[in-house]
């Protein structure tokens, strides 16, 4: 319902002001560092590799000003993963950025961005209750990150375009995995509302 009434919201303040709107749905992979050993409370822990796996989501940008703009991303595991071949889990990876889309010609416009987000890492099996929200059968980490991507629309039907993309992701305090680091790669299929 939320992503319905910011992609409504967007495509009317594109119209009032002119600009251009761009939605999109994709596919990714994420690559980290393998698994390290480690001390906790408990001794010994191995900490595993946060990679692999297939992350559908979706992505919006608009220009406000030339080819000067903002873009938001919502990407999340397809399926559950195993942390410590144990304990299902699924991290959700969102953030808002400042973007620059420069034309490089006829079909195809370049993406540089960057901004802030953040890491919500799920693990299931766990009863929660929250006050507002009733109960949920997992508990959510938090994490702070900011990125930094790039991508190229290539325009393969008049504003349908075909977008390859890559964000690095820097996450604040990812003490459940071995790496703060990760490269999240892939390809979108999107549409320019009001012209490329």
């Amino acid at each position: 319902m939320f992503i319905a009434i910011a992609v409504v919201f967007c495509l009317l303040a594109a119209s009032a002001f002119g600009q251009g709107f761009d939605a999109a749905f994709g596919v990714s992979s994420i690559s980290s560092s393998g698994p390290t050993t480690g001390t906790c409370p408990s001794g010994t822990c191995t900490f595993p590799s946060e990679r692999g796996g297939l992350y559908p989501g979706f992505s919006a940008d608009l220009l406000v000003h030339r080819r000067i703009g903002f873009e938001g991303e919502l990407f999340w595991k397809a399926s559950q993963g195993l942390y410590g071949e144990q304990e299902p889990y699924r991290p959700i990876f969102y953030s808002f950025n400042a973007m620059w889309a420069p034309r490089l010609g006829k079909d195809f416009t370049g993406e540089v961005l960057g901004g802030i987000g953040g890491e919500d890492l799920r693990f299931y099996n766990i009863l929660n209750f929250n006050p507002l929200l009733g109960y949920s059968n997992y508990a959510s980490s938090n994490h702070f990150m900011g990125d930094v991507g790039a991508g190229l629309r290539a325009y393969i039907w008049h504003d349908a375009f075909l977008r390859p993309e890559v964000r690095l992701y820097l996450i604040n305090n990812n003490v459940e995995f071995s790496s703060d680091k990760i490269l999240r790669y892939g390809i979108s299929l999107g549409y320019s509302f009001g012209g490329r």
